[in-house]
């Protein structure tokens, strides 16, 4: 992306130390916005790439400007922190990012009781809690928009039954996103959800879903990167209240040659989406 569609913005991410959100991140940061990253990668991790001093190196590299706030969506003073640096440092809040997430795919028998917790923690209650932080500063923007990287709510048994505590704090962040969507569009405020077609190939599909051989079948970040910056340079009142696939955004903004964005056939499905 070489122009500066959202010069001047400033976006307020959850995670975004490495993978997805470090794409959408980047992307953002390429049409000249402001980022602040609120995570908790203050120190390298052996098992995964990238920490939240990395990201900023890369976000500013790419055009942006950028600051980190080493803190956890569980956190409310952290939260805070957040949305007054972003203030602060940039004058306002346009764009704010669910992103962070917790990924655990263990059946109802086999999820302990902690690992509920920290799912619905991060999920459902850090996209509530990140979000409600970021309204007073949204309400001011003639930009505003809330993006949340969740699914759409596929109803099937299959994905009912196959690891609902995961479910539940992924159809939650949908929910709660919904809701904003119509509690706030008299505000002007944007709110949708954006998830892969296929998986992507992250540092958690490569430990979680499939090692090396899991990657080959995913796609690049970049398309996340691609659809993310599609859907928020529209104007708000263009598109509220959606539940979105990737590959859906970029062909209805002309892109149909996905080859850029890798994988090797047979491409796996993301979780939630069915054989389309």
């Amino acid at each position: 992306m070489s122009d500066k569609r959202f010069d001047g913005l400033t976006a307020v991410m959850s995670g975004g130390s490495r993978g997805i959100g470090l794409a959408i991140a980047t992307e953002l940061a390429r049409g000249g916005a402001n980022l602040v990253l609120l995570a908790k990668t203050d120190n390298p991790d052996p098992r995964l790439p990238g920490t939240i001093h990395t990201a900023v190196d890369e976000i500013e590299q790419a055009g942006g400007r950028a600051v980190g706030v080493v803190g956890d969506v569980r956190n409310d003073d952290d939260v805070q922190r957040a949305a007054r640096t972003a203030a602060e440092e940039f004058g306002g809040i346009d764009i704010c990012i669910n992103n962070a997430s917790v990924l655990n795919l263990a059946g109802t028998e086999d999820l302990p009781l902690k690992r509920f917790d920290l799912i619905q923690q991060v999920n459902v209650r850090g996209t509530f809690a990140l979000t409600q932080a970021c309204l007073p500063y949204l309400k001011k923007s003639s930009s505003a928009h809330i993006l949340t990287l969740s699914p759409p709510l596929n109803m099937s048994e299959e994905w009912l039954g196959k690891h609902p505590g995961y479910m539940l704090g992924k159809y939650g962040m949908t929910l709660l996103t919904l809701s904003f969507a119509a509690e706030f569009r008299e505000s002007d405020i944007a709110a949708n959800c954006l998830w892969p077609e296929t998986t992507i190939a992250t540092a958690a599909v490569k430990n979680l879903l499939g090692g090396e051989e899991g990657t080959a079948h995913a796609r690049s970040p970049q398309i996340m990167a691609d659809a993310a910056a599609a859907i928020l340079s529209h104007t708000p009142g263009r598109r509220t209240g959606q539940t979105m696939i990737d590959v859906d955004v970029l062909n209805e903004a002309g892109v149909t040659d996905l080859s850029s964005y890798g994988g090797t056939d047979p491409l796996d499905y993301d979780i939630f989406v069915d054989p389309r």
